[in-house]
């Protein structure tokens, strides 16, 4: 029987590399780590500047701990998501778009966000479309909502290396200046906070798409805790992409939030409100 037990012990200690590899993969050293970076930077109203339908799966540890401390979060969605590929099939693709949008209301719901603005741009055709148009309708939302973090994507990177993410990285960035050369009572943000994918996960799992955006992105200023519940749940709630993490990491989606337990950011100090 010792010879049993020796066998388990070994597969046990053989597991653990494995996993103590991967989530190397997925870990950043740079990064300070703190539970809330809301609570880190003192953000009482938050804003997310996102392109597509399940955008936010990337900073639902930050949604959530920062509602946990009695933040106001607002979010966008510029596009209903209707050019994507269903992964699983869920609806006929003429029907997509609507499905997208109800799942990002449902999943922002979910996170406790409290005002949410889809808008109706074609999706894929964000970097088409006049960009005087959204850096005027990004301020003007930004007036509105009054955040002091404001959540957008890197314009040089956009996380995944998605145009529309890019462009509307960089419609937020020149929505900020604006505000922050105008006259008007609300100057902009204080702080913006840009999601990023773990560098070595990239440059080891993500091909030549990888390597552009660990080459075209920042070091990551802060690390929090990703609430792996609530990744989970919005995947499951964006039926029409619930198998987009598995697929893409050949990996089973919880097990890889058991790797990838954090969440990775920059943060950007403006000077406004």
């Amino acid at each position: 029987m010792l010879w049993v037990l020796g066998i388990v012990v070994l597969i046990g200690l053989v597991l653990v590399a494995v996993w103590y590899r991967f989530h190397n993969l997925f870990e950043d050293k740079v990064a300070l780590h703190v539970a809330s970076l809301a609570r880190e930077v003192g953000a009482k109203r938050i804003l997310a500047v996102f392109a597509h339908p399940d955008d936010e799966q990337l900073i639902t540890g930050l949604l959530t701990s920062a509602k946990a401390d009695g933040a106001y979060l607002s979010m966008i969605t510029a596009t209903k998501g209707d050019a994507g590929t269903q992964c699983p099939v869920v609806c006929r693709q003429s029907d997509l778009g609507a499905i997208r949008h109800a799942e990002v209301l449902k999943n922002g719901f979910a996170l406790g966000i409290d005002d949410q603005e889809v808008w109706d741009y074609p999706d894929g055709g964000l970097p088409d479309q006049p960009v005087e148009e959204l850096v005027s309708r990004v301020a003007a939302a930004m007036e509105r909502y009054t955040p002091d973090l404001v959540i957008a994507f890197w314009p040089t990177s956009g996380a995944t290396g998605h145009k529309d993410h890019m462009r509307m990285g960089l419609v937020a960035e020149q929505a900020i200046e604006r505000l922050r050369a105008g006259k008007g009572p609300y100057r902009g943000p204080r702080f913006v906070a840009y999601p990023l994918i773990p560098r070595a996960s990239l440059l080891k799992l993500g091909g030549k798409l990888g390597r552009f955006v660990a080459e075209n992105q920042p070091l990551p200023t802060h690390s929090t805790p990703g609430n792996i519940a609530s990744k989970i749940r919005g995947w499951k709630i964006h039926a029409a992409q619930a198998d987009y993490v598995a697929k893409a990491y050949k990996v089973p989606t919880r097990l890889l939030y058991l790797i990838w337990d954090k969440e990775f950011y920059a943060l950007r100090e403006w000077g406004g409100v």
